[in-house]
């Protein structure tokens, strides 16, 4: 990674880059109002407003700061990625609009969606200081995406709670990541995969082992935790969402996968039986 930065300023917004960029065509979109520019997958992300409306667009193709790789291979990604979307679309997950194929990079383009990344401190203490109903809302949504994943043959890769956006003005969540989903079946490539730890089955760190319905089980449960109870801490005592919610999470998250649910659809029905205050199959 180098230490050289060129700055770039683009209506309201400025930002570095390791070498200077054309973003002309991206001014011709609209107002640029946002811009976030520290991720390491070599993306580069702006928002822009045009005639009342807020679209989300992730670029790839320049040098960021973070990037220690080359903008072929981020474009080459992010055109694998963005296949994802229209192909998983659900009302839980960011809308997908279309795509730019331009000179320099590519461009795949979002709407916008307001919220707050629960991967920051604030949002996330935030977060938890919401009445529970909102937050199982927000598992709900989490879970209801996940089933929907499974049933169209993909797992998730890399989901953890960078991956959400909340509103707290108008409520509701939304995911806004799933760049590295992939299709089933699927084989850990590489050891540890892409992702936090706080949220990924321990399959996910060993080479050669599937990534399936148990491994995103287990995902779903550690995200339960991070949301309703203590994150990685995983004793009754942090949990907020009563005992019958508490043993379903608990299932989920064991490191024997055998334990587990065998489907993020068998985890989803026992969530939602537990929650109306019926029998648990443990």
């Amino acid at each position: 990674m180098t230490d050289q930065r060129v700055t770039h300023e683009l209506d309201e917004v400025t930002f570095e880059l390791q070498e200077a960029h054309d973003f002309g065509w991206l001014k011709e979109l609209g107002q640029v109002f946002a811009v976030f520019d520290r991720q390491d997958s070599g993306n580069i992300c702006f928002g822009v407003r045009s005639l009342g409306e807020k679209q989300f667009i992730k670029y790839a193709g320049a040098r960021p700061i973070c990037f220690s790789g080359e903008g072929g291979e981020a474009v080459t990604r992010l055109k694998e990625a963005s296949l994802l979307y229209p192909k998983l679309a659900h009302p839980s997950l960011v809308k997908w609009i279309g795509e730019m194929e331009l000179p320099s990079g590519y461009a795949a383009v979002f709407r916008w969606e307001e919220g707050e990344s629960l991967r920051g401190a604030e949002a996330h203490a935030h977060f938890r200081r919401l009445p529970l109903e909102e937050k199982l809302a927000a598992l709900g949504r989490i879970f209801d995406f996940h089933d929907h994943v499974e049933a169209r043959g993909y797992v998730a890769v890399d989901f953890y709670d960078g991956s959400l956006l909340y509103d707290f003005e108008g409520g509701g969540l939304t995911i806004c990541d799933i760049d590295v989903y992939q299709q089933s079946p699927y084989v850990n490539p590489m050891g540890r995969l892409w992702g936090s730890s706080r949220f990924m089955s321990p399959e996910e760190f060993v080479l050669g082992v599937e990534i399936d319905g148990r491994s995103n089980v287990f995902t779903m449960g550690a995200t339960a935790f991070a949301l309703a109870g203590g994150g990685v801490d995983r004793s009754p005592d942090l949990w907020e969402a009563g005992e019958a919610l508490y043993e379903v999470a608990l299932r989920a998250v064991q490191a024997d996968r055998s334990l587990r649910y065998p489907s993020v659809l068998a985890f989803r029905t026992a969530w939602d039986r537990a929650a109306k205050g019926g029998t648990i199959t443990l």
